[in-house]
């Protein structure tokens, strides 16, 4: 079997073509980690063209609920410009995304089995697709909810004046946190595939996911009552209940080998004679 420049595995996967060292390994992936901030710092150029109508839209449902006459401020002169700055930079990440998908698999693609190589490519879409759904779910139906409580608590005793920074940090983690949160399927479809998990671990271990999942959105959401609490524990109660599901399909996919059947073994001894017959003669 030849030899490939800089490869860990052969085509059949799993199987190593050659022992590569530590040194080697270290140098690609620093050359591959260079490749990945060179195309974060174009995405950040692209996304900086647009930050100010991105910072716009992130700042909408806020902007919606506040009382007529206010807006957001900065309290330092550079604060709206270093937020835009980090927009840009978070902007870009998910512009470079797919090239650094593309460095990460050229890395540890090799060394996967291909059955594992066959299930890369559709957990990445389907992650990019829950992470998406996870993140808009966020902006349109929790955004408006906790934002409006903040501001009608505090309508009546001061005057609420938010700054761009803070709200800026504040919209960020929570759009990656129910990002995050949508992809609970997808981990659990791996664990399963990997037999971590099962379909019956799951379902016994729900009376403390139910508790696990108010106490992550006590923590994760910015409001203390109990309905934004309800717009986060609820998705991740629903989204376990999938994942239960999914474990179930790909539980069944691993059948247990059974003993062949009586049929299907062949009999020692013809059935209509005994086994003591005696031999005829001719």
């Amino acid at each position: 079997m030849e030899d490939h420049k800089g490869g860990t595995a052969s085509s059949e996967g799993g199987q190593g073509v050659r022992q590569v060292t530590l040194l080697e390994h270290l140098i690609e992936l620093r050359n591959r980690l260079l490749r990945c901030f060179a195309a974060i710092g174009v995405g950040f150029f692209i996304s900086y063209a647009f930050a100010e109508r991105l910072l716009g839209i992130l700042l909408e449902p806020l902007s919606r609920v506040l009382p007529e006459g206010t807006g957001l401020i900065a309290l330092t002169l550079p604060e709206k410009f270093f937020t835009v700055m980090k927009l840009a930079f978070v902007c870009g990440i998910f512009v470079a995304s797919p090239y650094i998908f593309y460095q990460l698999w050229k890395f540890v693609g090799p060394g996967l089995y291909r059955e594992e190589r066959r299930m890369v490519f559709p957990a990445a879409l389907a992650s990019a697709v829950f992470f998406a759904c996870g993140a808009l779910f966020g902006y349109y139906v929790v955004f408006p909810f906790g934002f409006k409580f903040f501001v009608d608590y505090a309508a009546d005793l001061v005057t609420i004046m938010p700054t761009v920074g803070d709200y800026f940090s504040l919209a960020v983690t929570l759009l990656l946190a129910f990002g995050l949160i949508f992809n609970l399927p997808v981990a659990i479809f791996f664990l399963a595939r990997m037999g971590v998990v099962t379909n019956a671990s799951l379902r016994k271990f729900r009376r403390w996911a139910v508790l696990l999942a108010f106490i992550a959105a006590a923590v994760l959401t910015p409001t203390p009552d109990a309905v934004n609490q309800l717009l986060m524990a609820g998705p991740i109660i629903i989204l376990y209940e999938v994942g239960i599901w999914v474990a179930y399909f790909v539980g069944r996919k691993k059948k247990p080998a059974t003993e062949p059947s009586p049929a299907e073994t062949p009999p020692d001894a013809p059935p209509d004679a005994p086994p003591d017959a005696p031999k005829t003669q001719e």
